[in-house]
C-alpha cells in the first residue's frame, strides 16, 4: 500500500465533509471527457468476489428524461400526501430532484445474474451484489466531488417504472438514478439539515461494543 502524506490526509477531510448531495445544480454542461472519467473510477470500486456487477446508463435522450420526470413527480405526490401534517409544509418546500437543471443524469443498476466472480462471497449474503454496486455509486461521488462536481441521488422514483422507460434487461435491478453538474451553492452542512428536516447524530450514538 502506498504511503500517503498527511497533507493529502487533510484534504481527503475535506472531501469527506463536502461531499454533498446536491440538489440544485447550474445548467452549464461538464468539460468534454469528464463523466467517462468519473465513470472510469466509479468502476474502480470494490465488489463481492470481484463480480463488478454494476451497469450505468447515461440518460442522454430527452424524451426518456420526461419519462424519469413523469415517474418522479408521481412518486413525489404520493410521498407529499404519505408526510404528516407537521411535515407536509416543510416536505413541499424542499426541492427533492435535480431532474430539471442537472445536465448529466445516470442510472445505475445491478446485474442480478452476473456471472463474473462465480458467486464468491455472495452465497449466503446475495445482498452483496447490491452493496457492491452502492460502493461504485461512492466511489462516483467522491471522484466528483474532488473535481466540484455535485452528485444528487434521486430515490423517489418507482424503480420498476424506471427500468421500464430506459429499456434495460429485466434481471437488472435499479440501484441509483443521479443527478450530476456543477452545484449551485456548495455547502459543507447537508441541505435537510440546512432546512431543519433532519439533523446528524454524533458517531457515539450508533457505535455498540460488545
Amino acid at each position: 500500500m502506498i504511503a500517503l502524506s498527511p497533507t493529502f490526509c487533510s484534504e481527503l477531510d475535506q472531501l469527506f465533509l463536502w461531499r454533498r448531495d446536491v440538489r440544485h445544480f447550474e445548467t452549464r454542461p461538464l468539460p468534454e471527457g469528464l463523466l467517462d472519467t468519473l465513470l472510469r473510477q466509479a468502476h474502480q470500486a470494490p465488489s463481492v468476489g470481484l463480480s463488478q456487477p454494476w451497469r450505468f446508463v447515461r440518460v442522454a435522450s430527452a424524451a426518456r428524461r420526461a419519462r424519469i420526470r413523469a415517474i418522479f413527480e408521481t412518486c413525489n405526490a404520493e410521498a407529499l400526501a404519505a408526510q404528516k401534517e407537521e411535515r407536509a409544509g416543510l416536505y413541499a418546500r424542499l426541492k427533492l430532484a435535480g431532474l430539471d437543471d442537472a445536465p448529466e443524469q445516470v442510472a445505475v443498476f445491478v446485474d442480478t445474474e452476473t456471472q463474473i466472480g462465480h458467486g464468491l462471497g455472495r452465497a449466503t449474503m446475495p445482498e452483496t451484489l447490491g452493496y457492491s454496486a452502492v460502493l461504485a455509486v461512492h466511489t462516483l461521488w467522491l471522484a466528483a466531488a474532488a473535481r466540484r462536481i455535485g452528485l444528487g441521488w434521486v430515490s423517489i422514483l418507482d424503480a420498476s417504472a424506471v427500468a421500464t422507460a430506459l429499456e434495460v434487461p429485466g434481471h437488472w435491478r435499479l440501484i441509483a438514478h443521479l443527478c450530476i453538474g456543477y452545484p449551485r451553492a456548495p455547502s459543507d452542512i447537508p441541505e435537510l439539515e440546512r432546512a431543519g428536516w433532519e439533523h446528524r447524530l454524533p458517531p457515539g450514538d450508533v457505535l455498540l461494543e460488545r
